[in-house]
């Protein structure tokens, strides 16, 4: 049993138990070292399980026995098959310890089991946990400053403000020739990305924003070649510039839509309509229009042609206003009546031009209406003509109807003969044409399976590409860190001592096989000795018994001897039942010293006086608690 306990000892050291070095087997183990062990091995078997284990026992004793409850029931539901309860943490013995920790330090995780064999030491074990915190920093994604906790930014604080970085990238393939430009622009001109932000603390937010946009636009563009580009049969360069094409076609009907009036405005193009829209929802009358200087010298011109052409229209007004002979009192007014009577005609032209266009309108629809009735009428006359000629025909044929007749019949009979004679010729070239069809249609089907087989290969090879690709780089990072760690172990590790010990072990192993088979063998031909002499003395005693018995019939010496032999018999078989008993009382009285020794071992006595402490304890504190709770 020592070789097993120093495996286990040097096993809890490795997993970072607190082990001093004057203890040497399971036995010297107290309660507050077997506690640390068996949460330590339970949190790195099952770290959520081992999450809510405390690390040490509690002062009082209803809590160091709710401890024990609960690291029983952590190590039963771990699949310990003993018998364990809280009385196995709190007093020790030795074997159930001892069997407890075997189990547990098997089941503890692959990677600690390999680190067995490294040195014990202190030193080691703190350079260790030193190693361990650093790979858990360097694991941990990395956070903008402003994201951390205060815990995690001691430093200044920064507000977290991205720009757009303008970035060279490189091409490769036919569209590199047409590149050139860009590339002595980004070769000459393009600045440095520090030198496009507006302060240096923006520049870790910038890229990164940067190449988070990348790196979403490319899986993007990955799941999106995945389902649907492998699905279309093109190339990715056929694929991009087809969804490019529609992209463009879109923008354009987009922007078409847009610039465009709605379908009822734009089958009006009609001048009132357009300066209803320019004048608003005020009446006409209230207000005046308002355009360039071009605008207003065309209108005059207009209105002084308008003028010379009727003098007796523009004049009116005029006289109208005035008594006869009478000049006008100013200027002003004469050019304010000229401008009302042209505000007027404007209205007026106004309303024409609507009315022109309502006009326009009702003609069109009307113009439709009589398109669609003139070419209906125009069907109906060459329905009419067709039915005519047919009469015509008829009507000439029918003088002489006995020969037409006869003449039709054989015409029909020929026709007959005719589309027979041709039915056949189709039947005949009908056939193979049906069979390539259907040959034809055979080998589309299968391409089409083929092409689906053969697509959802490509699915699953790229898909077995993607795990491959992540699985090397998770390997490749782990060998870099194993790599790393044995550079920064100490090289003076002896492993052949501890292959030597477990060399010792397992031929110690052996050999007691060995014996305990040798022993195996001795009593199994010991046990075949005896059945076979008890066999032969049954087998003796019958024969002796037979013989006896017939001489015994008629000597009375003999009958005698009968009798002796019976008695000796009978005196045989109780010294052998006397001997078996003594064997048995024997193995009893062994296996009664193993169970006291190994209650001696288990420390009874002191056990139970440990117990009644305890128990004596617990009622002080419930004394305690019920004076406090009488107090309160």
């Amino acid at each position: 049993m020592e070789e097993v306990d120093n495996i286990l000892i040097h096993a809890l050291k490795q997993v970072g138990t607190d082990v001093g070095e004057e203890v040497g087997s399971i036995k010297q183990f107290s309660s507050e070292l077997l506690v640390e062990a068996v949460v330590t091995c339970v949190r790195l078997i099952h770290p959520s399980l081992g999450a809510s284990l405390p690390a040490a026992l509690p002062p009082g004793m209803s809590a160091r026995f709710r401890v024990g409850v609960s690291l029983a029931q952590a190590c039963q539901d771990l699949g310990y098959k003993g018998e364990i309860g809280y009385q196995t943490f709190l007093y020790s013995n030795e074997p159930e310890i001892r069997s407890l920790l075997m189990f547990l330090v098997e089941k503890l995780p692959r990677e600690r089991s390999e680190k067995l064999d490294q040195p014990t030491g202190k030193l080691e074990v703190l350079q260790r946990a030193v190693a361990a915190a650093i790979r858990a920093q360097l694991s941990a994604p990395w956070l903008p400053p402003n994201c951390r906790l205060p815990l995690q930014a001691p430093g200044m604080l920064q507000r977290y403000h991205a720009q757009t970085l303008s970035l060279p990238h490189g091409s490769k393939g036919p569209a590199e020739q047409q590149l050139k430009d860009v590339q002595e622009y980004q070769r000459s001109f393009l600045r440095p990305v520090t030198a496009q932000l507006s302060s240096r603390s923006s520049a870790v937010a910038s890229v990164l924003e940067q190449h988070s946009a990348e790196l979403s636009a490319a899986q993007q563009w990955e799941s999106e070649w995945n389902s649907q580009g492998l699905l279309s049969r093109l190339t990715p360069q056929e694929y991009r510039s087809r969804k490019q094409t529609r992209l463009h076609k879109r923008i354009e009907e987009q922007l078409r839509s847009a610039v465009l009036p709605p379908s009822e405005s734009a089958s009006t193009s009609d001048l009132s309509e357009v300066l209803q829209s320019l004048r608003g929802s005020a009446p006409s009358d209230s207000l005046l229009l308002k355009g360039t200087h071009f605008t207003h010298t065309q209108k005059f011109s207009f209105t002084r042609d308008q003028a010379a052409a009727s003098p007796v229209a523009m004049a009116s007004p005029v006289a109208m206003a005035s008594p006869a002979g009478a000049q006008p009192e100013s200027d002003g007014q004469l050019h304010q009546q000229v401008l009302t009577s042209l505000q007027q005609q404007v209205q007026q032209l106004d309303a024409d031009v609507h009315h022109l266009t309502q006009d326009m309108k009702r003609m069109g629809v009307a113009y439709t209406q009589m398109s669609n009735e003139l070419k209906q009428r125009r069907l109906e006359n060459s329905e009419k003509e067709e039915k005519t000629e047919v009469k015509k025909k008829t009507i000439h044929l029918l003088p002489d109807a006995d020969n037409n007749l006869v003449q039709l019949q054989l015409v029909v009979e020929s026709s007959v003969k005719r589309v027979v004679n041709l039915a056949s010729q189709w039947e005949k070239h009908r056939a193979p044409l049906i069979q390539e069809h259907r040959r034809l249609k055979e080998m589309c089907s299968h391409q089409d399976l083929e092409s689906s087989r053969k697509l959802s290969e490509i699915k699953s090879l790229h898909e077995k590409i993607r795990v491959c690709t992540e699985e090397a780089k998770e390997k490749e990072d782990v060998y870099k860190q194993l790599v790393t760690e044995l550079d920064s172990l100490p090289q003076d590790a002896s492993r052949s001592a501890y292959t030597q010990r477990i060399l010792e072990i397992v031929s110690n192993i052996r050999k007691q096989k060995e014996e305990i088979t040798k022993i195996l063998m001795d009593t199994k031909h010991l046990q075949k000795d005896i059945n076979a002499l008890t066999g032969k003395l049954d087998r003796t005693f019958a024969v002796t018994d037979e013989m006896v018995f017939k001489d015994a019939k008629k000597d009375e010496s003999v009958r005698k001897s009968y009798k002796y032999l019976a008695a000796l018999h009978e005196n045989c078989n109780q010294l052998i039942q006397t001997i078996e008993d003594t064997g048995t009382i024997l193995r009893e009285i062994r296996d009664l010293e193993e169970q006291i020794e190994t209650e001696s071992g288990n420390k009874t006595v002191a056990n139970l006086e440990r117990i009644l402490e305890d128990y004596r304890a617990v009622r002080q504190e419930n004394s305690a608690l019920a004076a406090r709770v009488r107090d309160v």
